[in-house]
Protein backbone atom coordinates (compact mmCIF):
# COMPACT_ATOMS: atom_id res chain seq x y z
CA UNK A 1 0.00 0.00 0.00
CA UNK A 2 1.53 3.32 -1.09
CA UNK A 3 0.04 5.64 1.53
CA UNK A 4 1.60 8.78 0.10
CA UNK A 5 0.30 8.01 -3.39
CA UNK A 6 -3.22 7.47 -2.01
CA UNK A 7 -3.12 10.82 -0.21
CA UNK A 8 -1.94 12.57 -3.38
CA UNK A 9 -4.76 10.96 -5.38
CA UNK A 10 -7.31 12.00 -2.77
CA UNK A 11 -6.02 15.57 -2.89
CA UNK A 12 -6.95 15.73 -6.58
CA UNK A 13 -10.64 15.26 -5.80
CA UNK A 14 -10.83 16.52 -2.21
CA UNK A 15 -8.78 19.65 -1.71
CA UNK A 16 -9.60 19.59 2.00
CA UNK A 17 -8.45 16.04 2.64
CA UNK A 18 -5.23 17.04 4.41
CA UNK A 19 -7.15 19.48 6.54
CA UNK A 20 -9.44 16.65 7.58
CA UNK A 21 -6.35 14.88 8.94
CA UNK A 22 -5.39 18.00 10.94
CA UNK A 23 -2.53 18.60 8.44
CA UNK A 24 0.07 16.26 7.03
CA UNK A 25 2.63 17.36 9.66
CA UNK A 26 0.28 16.62 12.56
CA UNK A 27 -0.54 13.17 11.25
CA UNK A 28 3.04 12.09 10.80
CA UNK A 29 4.26 13.86 13.90
CA UNK A 30 1.93 11.71 15.98
CA UNK A 31 3.34 8.48 14.61
CA UNK A 32 6.66 8.54 16.42
CA UNK A 33 9.90 7.29 14.93
CA UNK A 34 10.62 6.88 11.24
CA UNK A 35 10.49 3.10 11.61
CA UNK A 36 7.10 3.25 13.31
CA UNK A 37 5.76 5.65 10.68
CA UNK A 38 6.80 3.30 7.88
CA UNK A 39 5.23 0.28 9.58
CA UNK A 40 1.95 1.98 10.40
CA UNK A 41 1.55 3.70 7.06
CA UNK A 42 1.70 0.30 5.35
CA UNK A 43 -1.33 -1.07 7.18
CA UNK A 44 -4.99 -0.88 6.09
CA UNK A 45 -5.91 -0.39 9.77
CA UNK A 46 -3.98 2.88 9.88
CA UNK A 47 -5.66 4.22 6.75
CA UNK A 48 -9.08 3.14 8.00
CA UNK A 49 -8.53 4.92 11.31
CA UNK A 50 -7.60 8.11 9.49
CA UNK A 51 -10.76 8.05 7.42
CA UNK A 52 -12.85 7.26 10.49
CA UNK A 53 -11.51 10.47 12.00
CA UNK A 54 -11.76 12.51 8.81
CA UNK A 55 -15.27 11.48 7.85
CA UNK A 56 -16.81 10.58 11.19
CA UNK A 57 -20.30 11.51 12.29
CA UNK A 58 -22.31 10.08 9.39
CA UNK A 59 -25.36 7.88 9.67
CA UNK A 60 -25.68 4.47 8.04
CA UNK A 61 -27.46 6.05 5.10
CA UNK A 62 -24.26 7.93 4.32
CA UNK A 63 -22.49 4.62 3.75
CA UNK A 64 -25.33 3.47 1.55
CA UNK A 65 -25.03 6.58 -0.58
CA UNK A 66 -21.27 6.08 -0.88
CA UNK A 67 -21.76 2.45 -1.93
CA UNK A 68 -24.09 3.63 -4.68
CA UNK A 69 -21.57 6.26 -5.79
CA UNK A 70 -18.77 3.66 -5.75
CA UNK A 71 -20.82 1.27 -7.90
CA UNK A 72 -21.25 3.96 -10.54
CA UNK A 73 -17.58 4.97 -10.36
CA UNK A 74 -16.47 1.34 -10.78
CA UNK A 75 -18.80 1.11 -13.76
CA UNK A 76 -17.27 4.21 -15.38
CA UNK A 77 -13.74 3.13 -14.48
CA UNK A 78 -14.23 -0.19 -16.25
CA UNK A 79 -15.78 1.52 -19.29
CA UNK A 80 -12.77 3.82 -19.76
CA UNK A 81 -10.38 0.92 -19.17
CA UNK A 82 -12.12 -0.90 -22.02
CA UNK A 83 -11.90 2.23 -24.20
CA UNK A 84 -8.16 2.59 -23.59
CA UNK A 85 -7.60 -1.07 -24.51
CA UNK A 86 -9.60 -0.86 -27.75
CA UNK A 87 -8.44 -0.38 -31.35
CA UNK A 88 -10.69 2.69 -31.97
CA UNK A 89 -8.91 4.47 -29.10
CA UNK A 90 -5.53 3.48 -30.54
CA UNK A 91 -6.46 5.32 -33.73
CA UNK A 92 -7.83 8.44 -31.98
CA UNK A 93 -6.03 11.80 -32.05
CA UNK A 94 -3.39 12.58 -29.44
CA UNK A 95 -5.61 15.29 -27.93
CA UNK A 96 -8.58 12.94 -27.60
CA UNK A 97 -6.39 10.23 -26.07
CA UNK A 98 -5.00 12.71 -23.53
CA UNK A 99 -8.52 13.74 -22.52
CA UNK A 100 -9.67 10.15 -22.05
CA UNK A 101 -6.50 9.34 -20.12
CA UNK A 102 -7.17 12.24 -17.72
CA UNK A 103 -10.81 11.27 -17.26
CA UNK A 104 -9.75 7.68 -16.51
CA UNK A 105 -7.31 8.98 -13.87
CA UNK A 106 -10.13 10.94 -12.24
CA UNK A 107 -12.36 7.85 -12.16
CA UNK A 108 -9.52 5.87 -10.57
CA UNK A 109 -9.16 8.59 -7.92
CA UNK A 110 -12.88 8.60 -7.24
CA UNK A 111 -12.85 4.82 -6.72
CA UNK A 112 -9.88 5.10 -4.34
CA UNK A 113 -11.52 7.91 -2.40
CA UNK A 114 -14.88 6.18 -2.04
CA UNK A 115 -13.36 2.81 -1.15
CA UNK A 116 -11.26 4.44 1.55
CA UNK A 117 -14.19 6.39 2.96
CA UNK A 118 -16.48 3.32 3.03
CA UNK A 119 -13.80 1.14 4.65
CA UNK A 120 -13.05 3.90 7.13
CA UNK A 121 -16.68 3.92 8.15
CA UNK A 122 -16.58 0.19 8.89
CA UNK A 123 -18.30 -1.16 5.76
CA UNK A 124 -17.09 -3.37 2.92
CA UNK A 125 -16.91 -1.52 -0.41
CA UNK A 126 -19.03 -2.90 -3.25
CA UNK A 127 -17.06 -4.70 -6.00
CA UNK A 128 -17.53 -6.28 -9.40
CA UNK A 129 -19.46 -3.54 -11.21
CA UNK A 130 -18.43 -3.63 -14.88
CA UNK A 131 -19.57 -2.42 -18.28
CA UNK A 132 -21.10 -5.23 -20.37
CA UNK A 133 -18.45 -6.63 -22.70
CA UNK A 134 -21.04 -7.61 -25.32
CA UNK A 135 -22.42 -4.06 -25.47
CA UNK A 136 -18.94 -2.56 -25.61
CA UNK A 137 -18.04 -4.83 -28.53
CA UNK A 138 -20.76 -3.05 -30.51
CA UNK A 139 -19.02 0.32 -30.09
CA UNK A 140 -16.92 0.00 -33.20
CA UNK A 141 -15.79 3.63 -33.57
CA UNK A 142 -14.30 6.23 -31.23
CA UNK A 143 -16.53 9.19 -32.14
CA UNK A 144 -17.56 8.99 -35.80
CA UNK A 145 -20.87 7.48 -36.85
CA UNK A 146 -24.19 7.12 -35.00
CA UNK A 147 -23.86 8.65 -31.53
CA UNK A 148 -25.42 5.74 -29.66
CA UNK A 149 -22.93 3.28 -31.12
CA UNK A 150 -19.69 5.20 -30.59
CA UNK A 151 -17.44 5.13 -27.55
CA UNK A 152 -17.71 8.87 -26.96
CA UNK A 153 -21.48 8.81 -27.48
CA UNK A 154 -21.83 6.26 -24.68
CA UNK A 155 -19.30 8.22 -22.60
CA UNK A 156 -21.55 11.29 -22.87
CA UNK A 157 -24.54 9.26 -21.67
CA UNK A 158 -22.55 7.82 -18.75
CA UNK A 159 -21.19 11.19 -17.64
CA UNK A 160 -24.57 12.92 -17.87
CA UNK A 161 -26.13 10.04 -15.92
CA UNK A 162 -23.42 10.39 -13.28
CA UNK A 163 -24.13 14.08 -12.87
CA UNK A 164 -27.85 13.43 -12.39
CA UNK A 165 -27.15 10.48 -10.08
CA UNK A 166 -24.93 12.46 -7.68
CA UNK A 167 -27.45 15.27 -7.54
CA UNK A 168 -30.19 12.73 -6.80
CA UNK A 169 -28.62 11.58 -3.53
CA UNK A 170 -26.74 14.66 -2.37
CA UNK A 171 -29.67 15.65 -0.14
CA UNK A 172 -29.20 12.47 1.89
CA UNK A 173 -25.73 13.66 2.94
CA UNK A 174 -26.83 17.06 4.25
CA UNK A 175 -25.28 17.79 7.61
CA UNK A 176 -22.30 15.47 7.06
CA UNK A 177 -18.75 16.04 5.84
CA UNK A 178 -19.45 13.48 3.13
CA UNK A 179 -21.64 16.01 1.30
CA UNK A 180 -18.53 18.05 0.45
CA UNK A 181 -16.77 15.01 -0.95
CA UNK A 182 -19.81 13.96 -2.99
CA UNK A 183 -20.28 17.43 -4.48
CA UNK A 184 -16.59 17.70 -5.35
CA UNK A 185 -16.87 14.45 -7.29
CA UNK A 186 -20.13 15.72 -8.79
CA UNK A 187 -18.36 18.82 -10.14
CA UNK A 188 -15.62 16.67 -11.69
CA UNK A 189 -18.25 14.49 -13.36
CA UNK A 190 -19.89 17.63 -14.76
CA UNK A 191 -16.56 18.73 -16.25
CA UNK A 192 -16.14 15.27 -17.77
CA UNK A 193 -19.57 15.59 -19.36
CA UNK A 194 -18.72 19.03 -20.78
CA UNK A 195 -15.37 17.80 -22.15
CA UNK A 196 -16.88 14.73 -23.79
CA UNK A 197 -19.58 16.92 -25.34
CA UNK A 198 -16.93 19.30 -26.67
CA UNK A 199 -14.96 16.40 -28.15
CA UNK A 200 -18.13 15.29 -29.95
CA UNK A 201 -18.91 18.78 -31.29
CA UNK A 202 -21.91 19.19 -28.99
CA UNK A 203 -22.70 22.08 -26.68
CA UNK A 204 -21.10 21.72 -23.25
CA UNK A 205 -24.49 21.55 -21.53
CA UNK A 206 -27.67 19.50 -21.99
CA UNK A 207 -30.01 21.11 -24.52
CA UNK A 208 -32.80 20.10 -26.95
CA UNK A 209 -30.39 20.33 -29.92
CA UNK A 210 -28.28 17.42 -28.63
CA UNK A 211 -28.05 14.49 -31.04
CA UNK A 212 -28.84 12.23 -28.06
CA UNK A 213 -31.54 14.44 -26.55
CA UNK A 214 -34.25 11.80 -27.00
CA UNK A 215 -32.32 9.16 -25.01
CA UNK A 216 -33.95 8.06 -21.70
CA UNK A 217 -30.92 9.49 -19.83
CA UNK A 218 -32.47 12.93 -20.32
CA UNK A 219 -36.01 11.95 -19.35
CA UNK A 220 -37.32 10.29 -16.18
CA UNK A 221 -39.33 7.33 -14.91
CA UNK A 222 -38.76 3.58 -14.84
CA UNK A 223 -39.51 1.20 -17.71
CA UNK A 224 -40.02 -2.56 -17.77
CA UNK A 225 -37.02 -4.67 -16.78
CA UNK A 226 -35.66 -2.32 -14.17
CA UNK A 227 -33.16 -3.88 -11.74
CA UNK A 228 -32.83 -1.23 -9.02
CA UNK A 229 -31.58 -3.62 -6.34
CA UNK A 230 -28.58 -4.79 -8.35
CA UNK A 231 -25.31 -5.40 -6.48
CA UNK A 232 -27.02 -5.41 -3.10
CA UNK A 233 -27.37 -1.64 -3.06
CA UNK A 234 -29.88 -0.10 -0.69
CA UNK A 235 -32.35 1.61 -3.02
CA UNK A 236 -34.83 4.21 -1.72
CA UNK A 237 -38.48 3.65 -2.62
CA UNK A 238 -39.39 5.02 -6.03
CA UNK A 239 -42.33 7.38 -5.83
CA UNK A 240 -42.74 9.67 -8.82
CA UNK A 241 -40.69 10.46 -11.91
CA UNK A 242 -37.92 13.01 -11.44
CA UNK A 243 -37.96 16.28 -13.46
CA UNK A 244 -36.84 15.90 -17.07
CA UNK A 245 -33.86 17.85 -18.40
CA UNK A 246 -36.00 20.42 -20.22
CA UNK A 247 -37.55 21.48 -16.91
CA UNK A 248 -37.75 25.27 -16.46
CA UNK A 249 -39.24 25.37 -12.95
CA UNK A 250 -36.89 25.27 -9.95
CA UNK A 251 -38.13 25.20 -6.32
CA UNK A 252 -41.56 26.18 -7.55
CA UNK A 253 -40.30 29.20 -9.48
CA UNK A 254 -40.90 29.45 -13.24
CA UNK A 255 -37.39 30.49 -14.29
CA UNK A 256 -38.37 31.46 -17.83
CA UNK A 257 -41.22 33.71 -16.68
CA UNK A 258 -39.07 35.32 -14.03
CA UNK A 259 -36.30 36.21 -16.47
CA UNK A 260 -38.63 37.67 -19.09
CA UNK A 261 -37.74 37.65 -22.78
CA UNK A 262 -33.98 37.92 -22.21
CA UNK A 263 -33.59 34.18 -21.90
CA UNK A 264 -35.35 31.38 -23.76
CA UNK A 265 -36.86 28.23 -22.32
CA UNK A 266 -33.76 26.39 -23.56
CA UNK A 267 -31.56 28.82 -21.61
CA UNK A 268 -33.61 28.25 -18.46
CA UNK A 269 -33.54 24.47 -18.90
CA UNK A 270 -29.80 24.41 -19.60
CA UNK A 271 -28.99 26.36 -16.43
CA UNK A 272 -29.81 23.38 -14.19
CA UNK A 273 -29.00 19.67 -14.24
CA UNK A 274 -31.94 17.64 -12.96
CA UNK A 275 -31.60 14.77 -10.51
CA UNK A 276 -32.34 11.10 -11.12
CA UNK A 277 -33.46 8.70 -8.42
CA UNK A 278 -31.52 5.46 -7.94
CA UNK A 279 -34.24 3.31 -9.48
CA UNK A 280 -34.18 5.53 -12.56
CA UNK A 281 -30.38 5.43 -12.87
CA UNK A 282 -30.36 1.62 -12.62
CA UNK A 283 -33.28 1.23 -14.99
CA UNK A 284 -32.47 -0.95 -17.99
CA UNK A 285 -32.98 1.98 -20.36
CA UNK A 286 -30.09 3.78 -18.64
CA UNK A 287 -27.07 2.50 -16.67
CA UNK A 288 -28.86 -0.70 -15.59
CA UNK A 289 -28.89 -1.92 -19.18
CA UNK A 290 -25.13 -1.47 -19.55
CA UNK A 291 -23.96 -3.05 -16.28
CA UNK A 292 -22.90 -6.67 -16.39
CA UNK A 293 -20.17 -9.13 -17.27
Amino acid sequence: MDFFKIIDQLSEVDADVLGRFNSRRAVFGSLGTAAKRSALAATPLFLGALFQKAYAGTAATGVEVLQYALALELFEQDFYAKVKASSPYANASAADKAAIDQIKKHEDSHVTLLRGAISGLGATPVTGVTFKAAVFAGLTTFKSGAAATTQLGIAQLLEDTGVRAYKGRAGELLGTDLLTVALQIHSVEARHAAKIRDMRGQRAWVNPADDLAAHPVYTSGVTAGSTPAAFGLVVPAYTAASPVENNTTQSGVDIKAGLGATYTASDAAAAFDEYLQVAEVLDNSRAGGLIGA
